[in-house]
C-alpha cells in the first residue's frame, strides 16, 4: 500500500479534486463566493465611495464599482506587480482586439501566465505572512486565563474570539491576594497584529501594577500614563477593570471609556456608564471607582463591542436594543449558560457573514457562600 508521499502528482491532483467537489456538495463554494466578494469590496472600496455609488444609476455604478476597483487593486500592490499586472491587462486586451486565430491565443496565452505570476507571488507572501500570524496567535493564545478564577461567594466565565488570527482584545484575571482577584476586560482600538500587540503591553502593564493595595483610581492614573507614554500615536484602549473580594457583594470597577456593564437583576436591567476616558488619550486624565450591589443570583455581564457591531449580510449592526431585549432570557441561569446564549444569538445574526471585531465576554454571578469555594 502506497503512503501518501508516494501517491504522486496524478494521486496529489486526485485528492484535490475530491476536496473540491465536497465543498460544491456541501454548498461552501457560493456561501464563500458570497462572502468573498462582499469582503472584497468592501476592502478596495472605502466608505465614501460607496455612498458615491449608491446614489448612480444601476449601469453607471457597475462600471464606476470595475474602475475603482481596478484602481484600488493596482494602488495596493507593489510597483513589479502592479506593472505585470497591467502588461497582462495588455495582453487580454491585445487578445480581444485581434481577430480569433492563433496570435490572439498567444496574446491571451501570454496574459494568462503574467496574471498566474502575480498570483504566484502575492500568494507566497499570504502564505508567509498566515505563518506568521499563526505563531503570533499560539504565543497569544498561551498568555490569556486557560480557566476563570475560582473565589468564594462569585462564578465567573471568560470568554474571547477573535475575528482574525491575532485579536486587540484582552480578557485575564490576576489573583491580588486570598481573597481578592482582579478581572479585566480591554478593547484596543484598530485590528491586526498592531492591536494585538498593544494588548500584550496591556495585558503585561496591568499585571505588573495591578495590587491589593493599590486603589482603582491609582491603577487607572498609572496605566493610562504608561499607555499614554509607551503607546502608538492614536492608538488607545478601552477597558473595565473589577476587583472582587469574597468578604462582600459588591463589586468595584475601574471603567475606562468601555461599553457600560450591564446587571441582570430578578426585577429589572442596570446599566453603569463609562465615567472615565479610554487609556492612552489624555495623560493626565482623571480615573474614578464605581460600586454595584449584587444580590444572590444577579448577573455582572461584560462585553466588547464585537458584541454589538456585529453584522449581517444586510449591513445591520446586532446592536444594544438586541442584547438588552435577550437579558431577561438570562434570569436563573449561570454564568456560561447565560454567556454562550450571548454569542449564540450573536451568532445566529451574523449568519455566514465574517466578523469585523472580537467578540469577548465577562460574566459574574453572586452566589452564596455555601456554593463556592476558593481554589
Amino acid at each position: 500500500m502506497k503512503s501518501k508521499r508516494d501517491k504522486g502528482l496524478f494521486g496529489e491532483y486526485r485528492d484535490l479534486g475530491k476536496e473540491m467537489y465536497g465543498d460544491l456538495r456541501k454548498g461552501n463554494v457560493r456561501r464563500g463566493v458570497k462572502r468573498d466578494l462582499r469582503g472584497l469590496y468592501h476592502f478596495y472600496v472605502d466608505e465614501k465611495t460607496r455612498q458615491r455609488l449608491a446614489s448612480m444609476s444601476r449601469f453607471r455604478r457597475w462600471l464606476w464599482q470595475a474602475g475603482w476597483l481596478l484602481r484600488s487593486l493596482l494602488g495596493k500592490l507593489s510597483p513589479l506587480r502592479r506593472l505585470l499586472l497591467a502588461v497582462s491587462l495588455l495582453f487580454f486586451l491585445q487578445a480581444a482586439r485581434v481577430s480569433v486565430d492563433s496570435s490572439g491565443e498567444q496574446w491571451a496565452f501570454a496574459g494568462v501566465i503574467v496574471l498566474l505570476t502575480v498570483l504566484a507571488l502575492e500568494l507566497k507572501d499570504k502564505l508567509i505572512a498566515r505563518d506568521e500570524l499563526e505563531t503570533g496567535r499560539s504565543i497569544q493564545l498561551s498568555l490569556l486565563p486557560e480557566h476563570a478564577p475560582r473565589i468564594e461567594g462569585w462564578e465567573l466565565w471568560l470568554f474571547t474570539r477573535p475575528a482574525n488570527d491575532v485579536g486587540g482584545d484582552l480578557v485575564d484575571w490576576m489573583r491580588l491576594n486570598q481573597e481578592r482577584v482582579g478581572v479585566i476586560l480591554g478593547d484596543v482600538s484598530g485590528k491586526g497584529l498592531g492591536a494585538a500587540l498593544l494588548m500584550s503591553k496591556l495585558q503585561a502593564t496591568v499585571r505588573a501594577i495591578a495590587d491589593a493595595e493599590v486603589s482603582l483610581p491609582e491603577l487607572g492614573g498609572k496605566l493610562n500614563r504608561i499607555m499614554c507614554r509607551d503607546g502608538i500615536l492614536g492608538r488607545f484602549a478601552t477597558l473595565v477593570y473589577l476587583d472582587l473580594g469574597s468578604s462582600g457583594n459588591v463589586i468595584r470597577l475601574l471603567n475606562a471609556g468601555h461599553p457600560s456593564p450591564l446587571i441582570v437583576r430578578h426585577d429589572r436591567i442596570d446599566s453603569l456608564e463609562p465615567v472615565s476616558l479610554p487609556v492612552g488619550v489624555k495623560p493626565d486624565e482623571d480615573y474614578l471607582e464605581q460600586r454595584v450591589d449584587m444580590e444572590d443570583g444577579d448577573l455582572f455581564i461584560l462585553y466588547s463591542d464585537g458584541v454589538t457591531e456585529a453584522a449581517n449580510s444586510q449591513d445591520e449592526l446586532f446592536g444594544e436594543e438586541r442584547l438588552l431585549a435577550l437579558l431577561p432570557e438570562l434570569r436563573n441561569r449561570g454564568p456560561e449558560e447565560a454567556g454562550r446564549a450571548i454569542c449564540e444569538a450573536v451568532d445566529r445574526f451574523a449568519a455566514d457573514e465574517h466578523a469585523d471585531d472580537d467578540l469577548s465576554i465577562v460574566v459574574i454571578q453572586r452566589k452564596s457562600a455555601e456554593s463556592s469555594e476558593v481554589h
